[in-house]
C-alpha cells in the first residue's frame, strides 16, 4: 500500500522530482535477475550506446515488461502504481513502459539534459517516472533532475544520447539551454542512493546523468513509466521513442490510451 504523505506528493507537484527511500528494497533481486536476462536476450530497441573506443558499457533497452516476467511482475504487483496514482493524484494509472539502462564501470559517457515527454506518444499533465538504482548509487553518479523545470512552459526538442538533436519540426520545440555551463543557475538535485530507493519524476522533469566514474560498481537503473487519468495519444512533428509501432493505425490524437500496450494496473481490473 502507497505510505506518501500530503508533504510528498506536494514536493513532487512543486518540484517535478521527489527521492523515496527503501519503498522497492523487497523487489530488488527480482528485478536485478530480469535486468540480467534483458542483458543477454535484449528485446528490438536494445541498443549499446557507445562508440568504438569509448571506455565501459551502456545498454538500454525498453518495453520488455510483457516478456521478462521479473519486469511484469513488478509493473502489475509492486506498490508503484499506487504511488504512482498518488503522486499523479489520478484515480487510474496505466503502464506506459519500463526502461533500463546499464552504465558499467568506467563508462565515461554521459546522458546529455533532456525531458522526456517530448520523445513520447502522450499528451497530458498527470504522468510519473520512478528511477530505481539496482546498485549503490553515489551522488557523483546519481541522475540529476532540476527541480520545477516540469512547470517552465517549454519543451525541449529530444535529444539522442549521442548529443545530437532529432529532427522534428515543430515550432514549440527548442534546443535546451547550456545547462552545465551556467549550473549555478538551476536547482540540480541529485542524491547518494541505495538499492531499493526511487527518484520520481514528471515527464518535463529536465534531467540528465554523469558518468560512472566507479572502477568496480555498476550503475544498472530500472525506471518505470506510468499515465494517469489526462493522458491521451498524441502525434510527434518526428520520430518517437519508443515508436510503438502501429499504434497511430488505432489511435487518433487526443483519445485515451485504452489499448494492450498500456494496461491499467491501478486499481485492479476484475478478471474472468
Amino acid at each position: 500500500m502507497s505510505q506518501l504523505t500530503q508533504d510528498q506528493v506536494d514536493a513532487f507537484r512543486r518540484d517535478g522530482v521527489l527521492l523515496l527511500r527503501g519503498v522497492f528494497r523487497d523487489w530488488i533481486d527480482a528485478l536485478r535477475a530480469g535486468v540480467e536476462a534483458n542483458m543477454r536476450d535484449p528485446g528490438p530497441f536494445g541498443r549499446e550506446y557507445l562508440e568504438q573506443g569509448q571506455a565501459g558499457r551502456f545498454f538500454g533497452d525498453y518495453c520488455n515488461w510483457n516478456r521478462i516476467p521479473e519486469y511484469r511482475e513488478f509493473m502489475f504487483d509492486s506498490p508503484a502504481p499506487e504511488i504512482a496514482a498518488d503522486l499523479m493524484q489520478s484515480k487510474s494509472v496505466r503502464i506506459f513502459h519500463e526502461h533500463v539502462l546499464v552504465k558499467e564501470p568506467g563508462t565515461d559517457k554521459v546522458t546529455p539534459w533532456h525531458h522526456d515527454q517530448p520523445y513520447y506518444c502522450v499528451d497530458g499533465r498527470q504522468v510519473c517516472s520512478m528511477w530505481i538504482p539496482l546498485d549503490p548509487v553515489g551522488m557523483e553518479t546519481c541522475p540529476e533532475f532540476i527541480a520545477g523545470s516540469h512547470d517552465w512552459g517549454r519543451w525541449f526538442l529530444p535529444r539522442k544520447f549521442s548529443g545530437i538533436d532529432y529532427d522534428h519540426d515543430d515550432d514549440k520545440l527548442e534546443s535546451i539551454p547550456d545547462i552545465d555551463a551556467n549550473r549555478a543557475e538551476y536547482d540540480i538535485r541529485s542524491w547518494d542512493l541505495e538499492p531499493g530507493d526511487a527518484i520520481a519524476f514528471h515527464f518535463l522533469t529536465v534531467h540528465g546523468a554523469p558518468s560512472n566514474f566507479s572502477a568496480t560498481h555498476r550503475r544498472r537503473g530500472f525506471a518505470a513509466r506510468w499515465l494517469g487519468d489526462d493522458t491521451v495519444y498524441a502525434i510527434r512533428s518526428g520520430e518517437i521513442s519508443p515508436p510503438f509501432p502501429g499504434l497511430e493505425q488505432r489511435l487518433k490524437p487526443g483519445e485515451p490510451l485504452d489499448c494492450e500496450e498500456f494496461p491499467q494496473v491501478f486499481p485492479k481490473l476484475a478478471t474472468a
